[in-house]
This record gives structure tokens, sequence and C-alpha cells, in this order.
């Protein structure tokens, strides 16, 4: 599969990121073997985790860390690989945190339930609003020189603050970002479009949106108020089934009926299509939903499909 390169890094990834915060919640260890061991046999290398996934299970986090590195050291291929995980979210043990202290004790605990030496990407997760850019960014300047972190990413970061972290890199020579993992699907447009897309394209980050697929909204399984009511993300998401989300769900019907493709599929195209986006980060729990995933990239949509898209989701 052709790789894509993750910009100002020499990391090569093909254009889907995996999400694991399923691992350790919704997949056990031996379902996530099984599902990281399909991932990479079908040409996908890039993993997504965080040092908190799923601290809404335990309190604390961890589970997801874990299992990846036992997956890594029972395949032996973490030189295949390109892992990414995150620092700073909030877990019954603490609030939100980048300060240095916090970042230097995460990483290490981050590399030891990974079993690994390095990190390709560690992102700032989320912004306390309290720690100053220069401290945070001092810390990932410490943890590049030991080896430990290769290149630095963010997440739920204020356009303000993630414009201040690019001039203090740029001022104190300190590293500066190289990617954005922004909330950004069909039906959630205007936050990325309107305040996140010209800081990317000023400053030439890659793009890893999270929630591709709207936590599952976007797959059109859910078409009735029964159908929220019978999953545990039906409260999160039935937001979106109003006027705006119902002409979503329709163009996507069109789009997937005229390539006899999935909902889903053609969901992560459209991103895909997008010139700032490299790859969406999506999860997955059976080999079916793997192959809906894996058919995005191979589905090329013409101008009247994104056209069509584009103003269901205004």
């Amino acid at each position: 599969m052709k790789k894509i390169k993750i910009q100002h890094t020499d990391l090569e990834i093909a254009p889907i990121n995996f999400g694991g915060n399923v691992f350790g919640w919704t997949l056990d260890e031996q379902k996530s073997f099984e599902i990281l061991d399909k991932f990479v046999g079908a040409g996908f290398n890039f993993i997504d985790t965080a040092d908190t996934y799923s601290w809404w299970v335990n309190g604390k986090g961890g589970q997801s860390e874990e299992i990846i590195g036992k997956w890594l050291k029972n395949r032996g291929n973490r030189n295949d690989i390109v892992l990414a995980t995150k620092v700073g979210s909030e877990t019954k043990e603490h609030g939100f945190d980048i300060s240095r202290k916090h970042i230097l004790k995460s990483a290490d605990e981050s590399l030891q339930r990974l079993g690994v030496d390095h990190i390709d990407l560690y992102y700032t997760h989320f912004d306390d609003n309290v720690t100053p850019v220069e401290e945070t960014l001092s810390a990932y300047d410490e943890l590049i020189k030991a080896g430990k972190v290769r290149f630095i990413a963010a997440s739920n970061i204020s356009p303000e603050r993630l414009i201040e972290s690019f001039d203090s890199a740029e001022k104190n020579g300190l590293p500066r970002y190289v990617a954005l993992q922004p909330h950004y699907n069909l039906v959630e447009r205007s936050r990325f479009e309107n305040d996140y897309a010209p800081i990317a394209e000023t400053y030439g980050l890659s793009v890893f949106p999270y929630w591709s697929l709207a936590a599952g909204f976007l797959t059109g399984k859910y078409r009735t108020e029964a159908d929220f009511d019978n999953t545990a993300r039906g409260g999160g998401i039935k937001k979106y089934f109003d006027d705006k989300g119902k002409r979503v769900l329709k163009a996507l019907d069109v789009v997937a009926e005229k390539y006899d493709t999935k909902q889903a599929t053609v969901a992560l195209a459209w991103l895909l299509a997008k010139p700032l986006v490299t790859a969406p980060i999506v999860s997955a729990t059976s080999a079916s939903q793997l192959e809906t995933l894996f058919a995005a990239p191979k589905l090329p949509l013409d101008a009247e499909d994104i056209g069509l898209l584009n103003e269901a989701s205004k």
C-alpha cells in the first residue's frame, strides 16, 4: 500500500489511523490482537492510543497501551509500526495536566506499558490552559533529546494556544508540533474548517481527525429512536439525528449505493478527499468493520459526490 509521509518527519504511514481506545474497553486482549493482526495484515501501520485509555473503565487508564505493548512484543514488529500516544488527559486521579513534571513521568510510564524505547508521535492530548507553552515544549525537548520521543503533535488545544506554541518554538528553539488531531467529520465541520484548517495550512500540519464516523452515526445504522436506545453510545450521538444529520445520511446512502459500498466507507473517503487530511482515526471491533475502513482509501469520490456530501453537511 502506498505510504504517506507525516509532514516535517521521516515517518511514513498508510492512510488509516487505527484508534486504540477500544483496546481493554470494548475489546479484550485476545480480540484486540486479532483486530491488530488484520489491520497490519492489510498493509496499514499507524496505531493511535493514549496513556489514559480507558480511564472511564478503571479510573486511571493504561489498558490500551498495555495491550498494544503485549502485541508488539509477541509479534516482534515494533519497527514496522508508527506508534502514537498522548499525555495530558484527566482521569479520576488527576485533572488535565501538561506540566513538565507530569509529561516526563507520564512518558516513562507509557514507554513501560508499551514495552518500547521510543514513541514515534507524542500528543498533547488536552490543554490544561495553565501551564506555559514554553514549559510544555521544553519537556518534550528533553524527551526528544533523550531519544524517548521522535516527534510531537497536538489535539485538544485552542487555536490561540496552538499559535502561541508555534511562536514559542520558533523563538526559543523548541520542538514544534508536526500534526493536529481535531474533531472533524461530516456532521462536525465548522470548528475545524473555520478555526483550525488555516493553522494546519500555515504551519504545514498533517491532520488526523478523530471521531471520523461521529461515534458510529455516519455508519448509517442509526435511523430510528429505538436504534439510539439500543446502544451504549446512543445518548451521545442522538444529537446528530436532526434535519442536518438526516440530510447527511441520505447523501451517504446515495453515494454508497452508487459505488456499492458502505456509508462509513464513503464518510471516510470524504475526509480523505480533503487536501489537509492525511489519515482519519477510526476504530473497529470486528473483521467486517475493518473491511469497511480498508475500502475507504480505494474509493475515489468524484466532484459530484463531494459536492452532494458538502451541501448536505453545511
